[in-house]
This record gives structure tokens, sequence and C-alpha cells, in this order.
């Protein structure tokens, strides 16, 4: 921190709180003198006297905050930096996993992973251990940061003469090709390595991780935190995975969930925590199987309200949509667990994300009345209603939001208003005029009735749903494209991946241990029969931990108003983990 910067003036967390509402970056859980000491900069550069005026800064000059993210976001990164630490990856680490997992594919995750040297360094790596053709075949990485502008530049994987220096002159030759005055990474192997925006501290872990490459990120937060992200990397290994961190760090916070293979190298093995698990007695269990199923996706019929409607999760993702919200707003099923923030529908009609706050600490609708909204070349009136939705426990779990069209009464009522500014000429159309408005108020009145209670039952609904999917054994919902459009819990613990990983994803490229090319004619079987088919499979398979399992696969029929939808999948695990 340089010199006087710890006397600033004003409030320094309001600055931060400021930045995570506005933004979505939330620094709050970093080191405090580090982050202070970037800030600072900012504040010299902009010669601010305190937090308070810098604040006031940001809120007129929105430019600031890229140079303020830029500032704090440091990406140090090179091609193979820490040369020993590369070589110790290449001579033992890479050659165990190699010997370990046969012939399997292995998944690899670079997090801070900035302009994605360190991402194309491990696919240079592995690339050598396995020949290309294997590589492009068994290989995933996945190199995340928060940084969207550093993503971005990852993904073109095109580099200066001098960023490329490090890498040795024969793997320069093989693995880059001389464009213009830069160096692109090689097209055939670059698709294997996938960028995207993931935060440590608030998004959910990717699952089934052969390799994490974590380095000089830990050193950032504070221990609370660090433990935090360490729990998350845990659960994101495979049993027998290796942690790399940056040769600045090391496990600083206290956790008996790695050990030491070499700490000179900061290389760290994962320690194996046996999960418990709670079995329920198999009358309970029959009682919740495919009726229960059926009934949840019954009742998910939310594209019959009448009005738009979506719901936001409590973590600022889109969660439901209906058709008339993704008509109406050009939302799509790719927009399903986007953050809000990042959606038009954020701002426009309304700025809904204050409205959502409010609805949240107040803990009860915030309405807003003749929200005017162009579209199609024509200005048209909404009402909108911001709802907490609470669990059966009383835990709010997100927010829905209808936005109901009263273009024709605000019509109305002008015409009302221009009758009775001329009405000695217009005393019959102001009759007429008056007839359709109390007509209007009636309709309103029994839609805002229909919309009331509509909301009550959405609450129960949701509430019903929770309770449900959480006692469920793994479900999965397929579409008649064989599309999966849901994916509970019990599915994630089985085949380790997430909903996000899994909703909208072609069900038979799924790379999951279940063999579910064996399943395709089967589900063919269920759509093509219609009404009332079932179908059992029972499939040898390896679960998300690598254990062998036998699993038994029932598959109904969803129908819905007559027609077969597509098919509802239950899976169960015959032998004892």
């Amino acid at each position: 921190m340089t010199e006087g910067s710890q006397d600033r003036p004003g409030d320094f967390d309001a600055l931060l709180t400021y930045v995570r509402d506005a933004r979505g970056f939330d620094f709050t859980g970093y080191k405090k003198p580090s982050l202070a000491r970037r800030i600072e900069k900012r504040l010299q550069a902009r010669k601010v006297a305190d937090y308070d005026e810098y604040r006031a800064l940001l809120e007129k000059d929105p430019d600031e905050f890229v140079e303020l993210f830029n500032t704090i976001l440091i990406n140090v990164t090179s091609f193979f930096r820490d040369e020993f630490a590369w070589d110790y990856l290449r001579e033992v680490v890479v050659p165990r996993l190699l010997a370990a997992r046969n012939d399997e594919q292995l998944r690899i995750w670079s997090t801070g992973c900035a302009t994605g040297e360190e991402a194309f360094s491990l696919a240079i790596v592995l690339a050598e251990a396995l020949g290309a053709e294997d590589f492009g075949r068994r290989v995933k990485i996945y190199a995340t940061d928060v940084d969207e502008d550093a993503l971005r530049f990852g993904r073109h994987a095109m580099y200066s003469p001098k960023q490329i220096e490090p890498v040795p002159e024969e793997l320069r030759k093989k693995y880059f090709a001389r464009e213009d005055h830069s160096y692109a990474f090689r097209g055939d192997l670059r698709r294997t390595v996938i960028f995207g925006r993931h935060d440590l501290i608030q998004d959910p872990p990717i699952s089934r991780i052969d390799l994490l490459v974590s380095r000089n990120t830990l050193m950032y937060f504070t221990p609370e935190v660090q433990s935090r992200v360490l729990a998350n990397f845990h659960f994101a290994l495979r049993e027998d995975g290796y942690l790399l961190l940056g040769k600045s760090e090391a496990l600083t916070a206290k956790t008996d969930l790695f050990k030491p293979v070499d700490l000179k190298r900061r290389v760290f093995a994962k320690v194996p925590k046996r999960a418990e698990r709670t079995v329920l007695p198999p009358d309970e269990r029959a009682t919740l199987l495919t009726p229960s199923v059926e009934a949840v996706v019954r009742d998910v019929g939310l594209d019959v309200v009448s009005v738009a409607f979506i719901a936001i999760d409590r973590e600022g993702k889109l969660a439901l949509a209906n058709i008339h919200a993704r008509t109406q707003f050009g939302l799509s099923q790719r927009d399903l667990g986007r953050p809000i923030q990042d959606l038009e529908i954020s701002f426009r009609p309304v700025e809904l994300r204050s409205r959502i706050e409010q609805a949240y600490t107040e803990r009860h609708p915030v309405s807003l009345r003749d929200v005017a909204w162009r579209a199609a070349e024509e200005t048209r009136y909404l009402d909108v209603q911001v709802s907490p939705l609470n669990s059966g426990t009383g835990e709010c779990v997100g927010a829905g939001i209808t936005f109901t069209d009263v273009t024709r009464y605000r019509r109305l009522q002008i015409a009302l208003q221009a009758a009775r500014g001329d009405a000695e000429t217009a005393g019959e159309v102001l009759q007429a005029t008056v007839e359709e408005l109390e007509t209007t108020n009636e309709e309103l009145q029994t839609m805002n009735d229909d919309l009331q209670q509509r909301g009550m039952e959405l609450n129960t609904t949701n509430a019903f749903l929770e309770a449900i999917l959480a006692s469920l054994p793994a479900a999965i919902v397929v579409d008649r494209t064989l599309r999966v459009q849901a994916w509970n819990a019990a599915a994630r613990e089985l085949w380790g991946l997430t909903t996000d990983e899994a909703v909208g994803q072609d069900f038979m490229s799924l790379d999951i241990g279940l063999p579910v090319e064996k399943l395709h004619a089967p589900l063919r079987g269920v759509l093509a029969n219609g009404h009332g088919n079932r179908d059992i499979v029972r499939l040898d398979a390896t679960n998300r931990r690598g254990r062998a399992v036998t699993t038994r696969v029932e598959l109904a029929a969803l129908h819905r108003g007559g027609s077969t939808d597509g098919v509802i999948l239950l899976m169960e695990t015959e032998d004892a983990e």
C-alpha cells in the first residue's frame, strides 16, 4: 500500500459493496491490503481525495470500471511460467494420470487463466504425452476467469512474438502458426480448450477434474474465503486428482482436504473423503417414483399463464421464462441459467435488479404501474409485479416477475381524457368510452384476481417442486429431440454433471459414466408407442466417483395435452456404494 493510502477518508467497504451491486464483481473476499493498494492507484490516477468521492466518480463515469478492473485483476501470466513446476508436471504428474486413466477422458481445469497462456501450456504438455490424435479425442481443458476481456483474448489464441518467447523452439514450430505479426495456437487442438467466465467465490465448481491448476489466485483471498474455495476444489477433483498451486502460495488455510506430493513445486493430492448417504427404505422410495415425477412435470405448466412471467433464482440467474415472456422479450432456452444482469430484460422495459432486491428486503411484492415500453414501432404499457418466492420452510429462493400488458386500458384512459376536453362534440364517444372503460376495469380486476391466485399457486408449486425433486432418485427429462429438459440433484450426485452443464444438451452426447448410446433404441421406442408406454433397462455404468455400478433405468412417456412430448428417465444403482 502506498504511503498514506491507509489514511484515505471515506467508506472502503461501501465502495466494494457498490462495485459488487453495480457490476457483479465481488471483491469483499480479497485481502484488503493488496486490494486497497490497487484501488489506490486509480485514486491517484484520477486525483480523487477519498473512497466516497471515487464511488461518485464511478457513478458518473462508468468507463472507469474498466480501468479499475484492469488494475485489480492483474493478468500476470506467460507460457510455462515457473519452469521447474512444469518439468515436474511433465515428468511425474501427467504420466501418473495417464497410467491411472487408461483410455478414459482427461478433464483439466485452469482457474484464473487470464489470457490463456497457462491453459495452452497444459495443452502442449498433454499433446506431447498423448500425441495429437489421442489428445484431441481424450482431453478437455476448462480455462476460467472473471475477466471477460482476458477470456476473449484467450479464445482467439493469438499471441505476439514476445509472448511466445518462453515456448521452446521445437514446440513453437509444432504448435503455433505465424499469422502476420502474431502466432496462433494450432486450430485442430484449440477446440479442446474451453474458455468461460467463472467466479471462484460465487460459482459452483466444475466436476470430475483430474488436474486442477490454480496458480497465484488463492493468495488474493482471505483465509475464510480460501477455505470455501479449497472445499470446492476438493469437490471438483476426482479421488486421485492433483492440485497445482503457484510458487508464491501454499495451502495457507488450515485444511485436511489435500496432502503434499511435492511441496517445493506446490503439487498436492486430494485426500478422499467418503460421503455419507441417506438411503430411503424401499417402501418410501416406491412412493416417490414415476407418479410423482409426472405430477411435477404436469404442474410446471406455466406456459398456460396468460401473462409474461419469468423467475429469477437467489443467485440472480434466469431460472424460468414462459412462452409469453420468451416471445415478448426475445428470450430463448439458451438464456436460462444466465445472470439477469447480462440480459436486456434486466433494464428494459424497466430496471429490475433494484426492485428484486427491494422485494427480498421487504419480503412482499413490489408493483409498478403503467411502465412505458417501446416495442415493434409502438409504445406499449405494462404493469410489472416483482414477488419473492418462498419455500415451504419460509426461505426466500428467488423472485417471480409478471408483466401484464395494460396498453388497451392505458389507451382508453388517454381517449377518455381527450373526450373530456371536447365534451360538447364527443358526448356519444365519451359515453361509449366510459362503458368500455368500466368493462375493462372489470376485466382487469378479474385478471388481477387471477394473477394473485396464480402467484399463490406458483409459490406452492415451487415449494412442492423443491421438496419432490430433492427426494427423488436420479431423474432426467428429455424432449422428443432427446435434449435434456430437467436434471435433478440426485442425477448430479450420480453422474457428476450440474444442471447448468446438462440442461439443453443432447442426452446422447453427454459425457457421463452411463453408456447413453444403449438407451437410444428404448427412448425412441417409448416416444413411438405413445401413451402409457414404459420400458426398464439395466446397464453397467461408472458413477462420478469412478465406481462400477449396475444402473436400473426406468423410461416413461411424458404426456401433455394428449401428445407424447418426451421421456422421463428414473435411475437407481443396484450395487452398494
